[in-house]
């Protein structure tokens, strides 16, 4: 027996969209003689749908895309697509979160989820009523299966015996013979995410003794990036099968031979990271509808990073690069910018608002009475660069890209309103050694960001002479700080742990407005992190 992967990139809410590909998928996987394919979690729906399920009428509409494609799908070859499915009781919560097994001329069968995940950007158990495990077995062409939807083999426990759940239903279910484990997920992506599912995915197959396909979905969906990298394997761990990541993928495993097809794995961490920002560029304007991406170009490694990115999601066609020289940006920035548009071939322009900030500067000075310059003057500066940008955003009908760092964030050393300006930030959840590591990727064969720009010491050029390190605690040191109280919410075990909690709780209120931020790490600033603003807990 054949077994397709189709490892798809839905978008959610495009019913039509997505059963086209969905049956599109089917057929390829007949072609290659496959008898069963299976497509990830929530396939018709996209995921993560979240309040979308406030309205039914939304899913009623998915499960007309199915009935469509129940009414099309050929015959001798049957589909697993994970849809949102209505919950018939009165009692319990409006949906179950489901795979739908659908043959040619047969009754659809259903089987539901168990385990709800509600940490860090889930929140299931709003909307979904959970199923039960134990009726997830099922016979086709000759063979036995048990279908798992996502959580529910995430209730192992950890190396340290630890698990967020009081039981693992898994275990409770022994003395049934399968011939294969399948799980359909949805699972988002950051880069220790991979080996974790492996170890789930491989405890699972050994509790079943029986080989196990896992299958991811691909693609971002607003801050979130879903990686695909699905795979199989054997009884005893052994990998059988495994797809390409961060890009659609229809891979084979061969359930009586035991052998899939094997795809080239990312060659390092920070290329791996680089593909997941790229992804979550690309899919954010094309599921929105943005056709053109724009930015500030300082001349400063941020920047020349997100230039960069953009280009590799959108084409050079698409993106325009702006220098904002102020009263204090240096030659030598303007000369870097200009000279990295030019290698990646990028429309660029130079807006000088020197008038501007001159006649705002004399206008805030005389009616706040201010003699000495400060932070007014400095914000006033960044926040003129943020009105300019977002004004051709308004014009061209321009996504803006926020150039900001996680560190950058984590201190609050950034602009409302002024350098957070933005309708995306690809590189907010980067600490800065992650920016550096990244932009050296595009140095490999060539010189594309300028030497200058990799040298150069990090400023913002708001005042005479100004460095980053001014104001923070040297990088090398902050981004250990960041990882340790943002990422890992440790305590603190240092003068700059403690410095930086501090000041990262009492600037909350910056990142509650900050744009989307694409999520690559384990615990990000965005959807997945709810933080109170007023509060007095600054220990």
């Amino acid at each position: 027996m054949r077994i397709a992967v189709a490892q798809i990139n839905p978008t959610l809410g495009d019913f039509d969209s997505n059963q086209e590909k969905v049956l599109d998928y089917i057929s390829r996987s007949k072609e290659r003689h496959c008898q069963l394919v299976v497509f990830p979690e929530s396939t018709l729906f996209g995921y993560h749908p979240f309040d979308l399920l406030e309205r039914p009428e939304l899913v009623k509409k998915q499960l007309k895309s199915l009935r469509n494609i129940e009414k099309s799908i050929p015959s001798g070859i049957g589909a697993l697509i994970g849809v949102i499915t209505l919950n018939p009781k009165k009692k319990g919560r409006p949906y179950f979160n489901s795979a739908a097994l659908v043959q040619k001329g047969k009754k659809t069968k259903f089987f539901n989820k168990e385990l709800l995940p509600t940490g860090d950007i889930f929140d299931e158990a709003r909307f979904i009523e959970p199923g039960d495990m134990k009726k997830n077995f099922f016979s086709f062409a000759g063979k036995k299966f048990f279908l798992t939807i996502c959580e529910d083999i995430w209730a192992w426990p950890s190396k340290d015996g630890r698990s967020i759940y009081l039981q693992n239903p898994i275990q409770k279910i022994r003395g049934k013979k399968v011939d294969c484990v399948l799980n359909m997920s949805a699972s988002p992506y950051f880069p220790e995410k991979i080996k974790t599912r492996e170890m789930l995915v491989k405890k699972t197959a050994k509790h079943f003794k029986a080989p196990m396909i896992y299958v991811n979905l691909v693609g971002a969906q607003d801050e979130v990036i879903y990686d695909g990298s699905s795979f199989a394997v054997s009884p005893n761990g052994k990998n059988l099968m495994n797809c390409i990541s961060f890009a659609e993928d229809l891979n084979v495993l061969d359930l009586e031979s035991l052998e899939g097809g094997r795809r080239v794995a990312t060659e390092s961490r920070a290329e791996e990271i680089r593909q997941a920002l790229v992804l979550g560029i690309r899919d954010f304007c094309l599921k929105v509808g943005i056709q053109h991406i724009h930015l500030g170009l300082s001349g400063g490694i941020d920047s020349a990073l997100v230039a960069c990115l953009a280009v590799d999601a959108m084409g050079a066609n698409r993106v325009t690069a702006i220098a904002l020289p102020g009263p204090y940006s240096s030659d030598e920035s303007f000369i870097q910018a200009q000279k990295l548009s030019a290698h990646l071939g990028v429309s660029f322009k130079k807006i000088d608002f020197n008038e501007t900030y001159a006649s705002i500067k004399s206008l805030v000075d005389k009616n706040f009475y201010l003699n000495e310059f400060g932070v007014v003057h400095e914000n006033l500066q960044a926040r003129l660069r943020g009105t300019i940008l977002m004004a051709f955003a308004n014009a061209k009908n321009s996504l803006l890209l926020a150039t900001s760092n996680k560190s950058e964030y984590a201190t609050g050393y950034s602009t409302l309103y002024g350098d957070m300006c933005g309708g995306l930030a690809p590189i907010g959840d980067l600490t800065k050694d992650q920016v550096y590591a990244i932009s050296q990727l595009y140095n490999i064969d060539r010189e594309v960001i300028p030497r200058a720009i990799l040298d150069r010491a990090p400023t913002a050029e708001l005042r005479p002479n100004q460095k980053d390190q001014d104001s923070l605690p040297a990088y090398a040191v902050l981004d250990e700080s960041v990882r340790q109280i943002v990422e890992n919410s440790g305590p603190k075990k240092s003068k700059t742990d403690a410095w930086l909690l501090e000041t990262l709780m009492k600037n909350e209120f910056k990142r509650w407005q900050a744009p989307p931020i694409l999520k690559v790490s384990k615990h990000s600033f965005g959807r997945g992190r709810r933080w109170p603003i007023a509060h007095k807990s600054h220990e």
